[in-house]
């Protein structure tokens, strides 16, 4: 099993950060892959076009969320891994610490895609 922790600075509030990460359009438009979110424990979501399922297991709002989390690269017999993503304000915004936990071996390098896929757009979709 692999884990890892990302920290990136936003310029927005934790709050918005937050909500755009539970709402289908507003994640949507800030990775730039359809996605069906929930913003309830026990929810189910989906990202970048079905390449990502999961339910949501613990939400405190505007400061943490934890999800199961698998893609379609996942093997059946592979548990879901945990993802635990952090908003805390900073100056200027909020810092996102993400921690992708549980991840069974062989998986793609999914460190990089986090940063390409979701933090590079939000980037530019926050700015």
């Amino acid at each position: 099993m692999e884990s890892f922790e990302l920290k990136e600075i936003f310029s927005v509030s934790p709050k918005v950060l937050y909500d755009a990460w539970l709402n289908s359009k507003k994640h949507t438009d800030m990775t730039g892959g359809k996605a069906v979110c929930s913003s309830k424990i026990n929810g189910r979501f989906s990202a970048w076009d079905g390449y990502i399922t999961g339910f949501n297991l613990a939400l405190e709002p505007d400061k943490k969320i934890v999800q199961s989390w698998r893609t379609t690269e996942f093997s059946e017999s592979d548990s879901d891994s945990e993802l635990i993503i952090q908003f805390s304000p900073t100056e200027g915004g909020c810092v996102l610490t993400l921690n992708h936990n549980n991840i069974p071996a062989g998986q793609p390098d999914y460190k990089q895609g986090w940063v390409e896929y979701y933090f590079e757009p939000m980037k530019e979709y926050f700015k």
